[in-house]
């Protein structure tokens, strides 16, 4: 009995850090995963570089954007910071 109480601060410690670090990153890492694989063509995304793109082709690991008019670059789908929302 006396190892159970020693024991019983631990297990509630690690119970605290489960609930306040490690399942927010799970469920943050689950919906960033189910964003980007529901991103199609036409949408407003920001990379992590701070552009503001137009998604023109979606490939299995990448993502062809249309920078402007004229650019049109491939970028890895790890790089997608959010999809952006206009404020109109």
């Amino acid at each position: 009995m006396e190892i159970i109480g020693q024991l019983l601060p631990f297990v509630f410690l690690i119970a605290i850090m489960y609930f306040v670090i490690i399942r927010p990153q799970q469920k943050e890492a689950k919906s960033r995963k189910e964003m980007i694989e529901a991103l199609k063509k036409g949408d407003k995304v920001v990379t992590n570089g701070g552009f503001i793109v137009v998604i023109h082709k979606v490939e299995e690991n990448f993502l062809s954007v249309k920078m402007n008019d004229d650019v049109i670059t491939k970028i890895t789908k790890d790089s997608i910071a959010k999809k952006y929302e206009d404020e109109a």
